[in-house]
This record gives C-alpha cells, sequence and structure tokens, in this order.
C-alpha cells in the first residue's frame, strides 16, 4: 500500500466521505495508517483533504464553465482537489499539480479521462477562474465565497446579520489550532510547558484558560507528556463549561452525554478528585473512552453509566445531584473548522429532529438536580433554534428552574456574556462555536 501517493490518498478520502457520509477527521487518521503516509506528506495529505472539503463550493463554482459532459463522481473529485492546489497552495506549482492529476486519472481511469482533466485543468490556468462579482444577491456570494450552503448562509444572516455571518464563514475556511488542557491534578501548566518543549513542540499558554495551551507545531497525542497524563486534548470553548458548572469538591454531579469525557474529567479536576461524577452515555463503548481517559489522567471519582440520560430517572432518586450537565447532542454548526463537512451534510430538517432530543435531555435534567442545585446547558453550535430559543422554551415550561450569572467565567469570557447567555463565535478567539446556559432550580 505505500506506493499510494498523499494525492491518491485524499481523493480516496473524499470518495468516502460523498457515499459514506462518513467524517473527514477519522478517515484521515485511517489513511495515514493504511496508507503509510509519512513526514511532509502527512501535512499533504491533511492539508488537501481538509482544504478541499472547505472550499468545495467554491471551486465547483470555478470548475462549472469548464465542464461541457456529465463526469463520474471521482473525476469531479480530481479536479476540486487539483484546482484547490492551483488557487490555494502557493508551495504546489501549478503545472505540477496538472501533472498529477493527469497521472492519478490514467491510473483510476484511462486515456480519455485524463486528457479531459488535463484540458479542464489547463484552460482554467489560461482563463483564469470566473469572478465571483457576478453575483449579485450578497448572500449567495457569501455563501459561494465561503463555501457554505445557501440555506446556512441565509439562516445565520437572519440570525446574526451580515457582518456577524461573514467574519464567521470566513473564519470557518482557516485551520483549526490545536489546544489542550493541562491535568492539574497531576502537574502545573509551567511545567507541561517545558517538557513539551524538551519533546520537540512548540506550544504556549492561552490568554483565556489559566490551565490552556496551544500548539502552534507538533501533535501532542504522540508525547511522553501526553501518555502520562499531564495534558489532554480539548478546545478552549469547551474548557468554559466546567467554569459555568463551578463545582465544588465533595458535590455529586451528574454528566448526562459525557463520552469521550473531555469535560467529565476536567469535572473530575476541578473538584479535586474529591466527590462523585456520574458520566452518562446511550452506547457501553463510548463508556469505555470516559474510563480510558480518566485512567490515562489518574481520575478515580468518575463512574460510567451506560444509559439513555433522558431515562436516568430509572436509576437515580430525582433531586439527587447538586449539579447536571447536559452538553447535548447539536448540529455541530460551531465546529465547522475541525469538521468541514459537517456544513454539506446538515439540513435544516435535521435541526428540527435535534432540538425535539434538547428539549427532552434539559426536562430529565431538570428532575435530577437538588433545589439551590444548578444545571448547564451546552453546545457545539452557533444556531438560535438550538440555543436561545431552546433556553426561552425550557424556561417557559419549567418554572422550577431560572437562568443564573455565570460568575466564574475567565476574565477575558465575561464580556462575551449576554442576558446570562454565552455565545462563543469561532472569530471571538480563535475557538469553536460554542453556547452555554446556567440554570438553578429554586429553594421552594
Amino acid at each position: 500500500m505505500s506506493n499510494t501517493t498523499a494525492r491518491e490518498a485524499a481523493l480516496e478520502i473524499l470518495e468516502q466521505i460523498d457515499k459514506n457520509q462518513s467524517y473527514s477527521n477519522l478517515l484521515l487518521n485511517h489513511a495515514i495508517k493504511k496508507f503509510s503516509i509519512k513526514g511532509p506528506d502527512t501535512g499533504l495529505l491533511t492539508e488537501l483533504t481538509y482544504g478541499t472539503l472547505q472550499r468545495k463550493l467554491t471551486l465547483d463554482y470555478f470548475l462549472a464553465p469548464f465542464i461541457k459532459k456529465k463526469i463520474e463522481n471521482w473525476v469531479r473529485n480530481l479536479l476540486r482537489m487539483s484546482l484547490y492546489q492551483m488557487l490555494y497552495l502557493d508551495r504546489v506549482p501549478e503545472r505540477a499539480a496538472i501533472h498529477e492529476a493527469v497521472e492519478i486519472a490514467k491510473k483510476r481511469g484511462h486515456k480519455g479521462v485524463a486528457g479531459l482533466v488535463n484540458g479542464i485543468l489547463r484552460s482554467i490556468q489560461r482563463e483564469g477562474a470566473p469572478s465571483l462579482n457576478e453575483i449579485k444577491d450578497p448572500v449567495e456570494r457569501l455563501s459561494i465565497e465561503t463555501s457554505h450552503p445557501y440555506w446556512l448562509a441565509a439562516r445565520w444572516h437572519e440570525q446574526y446579520g451580515m457582518e456577524k455571518t461573514k467574519a464567521m464563514c470566513e473564519m470557518n475556511l482557516l485551520a483549526p489550532v490545536q489546544t489542550a488542557r493541562v491535568n492539574t491534578l497531576k502537574t502545573t501548566r509551567e511545567a507541561v510547558l517545558s517538557q513539551l518543549n524538551e519533546e520537540g513542540i512548540e506550544a504556549q499558554a492561552s490568554s483565556i484558560i489559566p490551565e490552556g495551551i496551544s500548539i502552534t507545531r507538533g501533535n501532542i497525542a504522540h508525547t511522553n507528556a501526553y501518555k502520562s497524563g499531564l495534558l489532554t486534548i480539548q478546545d478552549e470553548s469547551s474548557m468554559l463549561v466546567a467554569y459555568a458548572l463551578n463545582p465544588q469538591p465533595g458535590e455529586t454531579i451528574l454528566d448526562m452525554c459525557a463520552a469521550p469525557g473531555g469535560k467529565t474529567t476536567h469535572l473530575a479536576q476541578k473538584i479535586k478528585n474529591e466527590g462523585q461524577i456520574i458520566a452518562m452515555d446511550l452506547h457501553p463503548h463510548k463508556i469505555k473512552l470516559i474510563d480510558d481517559n480518566a485512567n490515562r489522567l489518574g481520575i478515580e471519582c468518575i463512574e460510567g453509566t451506560a444509559l439513555d440520560a433522558r431515562e436516568a430517572d430509572s436509576k437515580f432518586t430525582p433531586g439527587s445531584f447538586d449539579r447536571v450537565l447536559v452538553d447535548a447532542p447539536c448540529s455541530g454548526l460551531g465546529v465547522v473548522r475541525r469538521k468541514p463537512d459537517i456544513k454539506y451534510a446538515k439540513s435544516e430538517k435535521d435541526l428540527e429532529g435535534l432540538t425535539f432530543v434538547q428539549k427532552s435531555l434539559l426536562a430529565a435534567a431538570a428532575d435530577m438536580v437538588k433545589p439551590g442545585g444548578r444545571l448547564v446547558y451546552s453546545t457545539c453550535t452557533v444556531d438560535h433554534a438550538e440555543n436561545n430559543d431552546m433556553v426561552a422554551q425550557f424556561l417557559g415550561e419549567h418554572p422550577e428552574m431560572e437562568l443564573t450569572v455565570m460568575d466564574n467565567l475567565p476574565d477575558p469570557i465575561k464580556t462575551l456574556t449576554k442576558d446570562d447567555i454565552l455565545q462563543v463565535f469561532p472569530q471571538d478567539f480563535n475557538g469553536d462555536g460554542f453556547f452555554i446556559a446556567c440554570f438553578e432550580k429554586k429553594q421552594n
């Protein structure tokens, strides 16, 4: 398998995403192992896969005038990937991108396909890509320019206005920054930064989260610091959840949708491993992920339970938890930078189905939290229906619950809260789009 080039591997991944709606990040890791991709080729494979996906609608707009007849899907993906290199990758000469595309076309197809690919790419090289200025509707132009489906651009435009939507869509085209959380049960941020430096990783302290770091070069998953549980990979936006819930040592906490355990283990850090955290998830194999994470980090206060969180009352006494976290299943539209395939895979109809699940989870959570206790609802999306509207609906149906101030958030974040609700956009501090609301159960 090792004679498969990075470009051939990228083409296979793009094909799999189209055919099986598989996630790009999982397919990428699989392809690196399967084809023994090493060194700089790993970077090229990642760039080609994510870049082509990120810009798919833009590339299709540019290709459309040059494709005169019906072509097979793999040929379309090959053209997209090659044009991506020609337009967006400075370090790949255009002639090299075209030559490689022709070679792949010969290998996978026949002479005719190779000729077609060569002809289309050389025409674009000669004539240049069509101008986006010809698109008069500003929402449609934004949709094509930033490669977000029209329905999504229009929906965000309606919810947030053009300026915020444009900034978010443009941010979604940039490569995400890898961030990690230092395990304060074992070490300090300074000690971890020093050890990573010794292991050849370039990292710096987060300006947002006291225990956060961002990686500027290298992959921490292969370091001894990671393997020995001194840190764990987590986005800075996601780290805000533990601050909002603000758990105290000795408390009993329920994390209703816990896998793979990033937020759960952060809560354990916050309570200094003293107390009890019930970590729930629907699937037993996902409970194993939580357990593995906790073991690596040396955490003992987490107990995994495979159960549909909406049926929590079948196992636990209502009102028995000091704090409850509902990090709800959502559309994931805040993490488009990490998973660009999400923006093409989702539809408005999907959002309706999700809000039904979110509503049921919140109702079950309200039942589980004790009077005077705290409930946090969070999502990694930026959509009103799943966020603000869900909060309003929940408060309308649960008079025993009230919104409460998230007074424990890190200082740089406090200015982002509005009406006791936090909506983080990708452009706010380069993290994931994220939403957090915090409720308290009235005493009487």
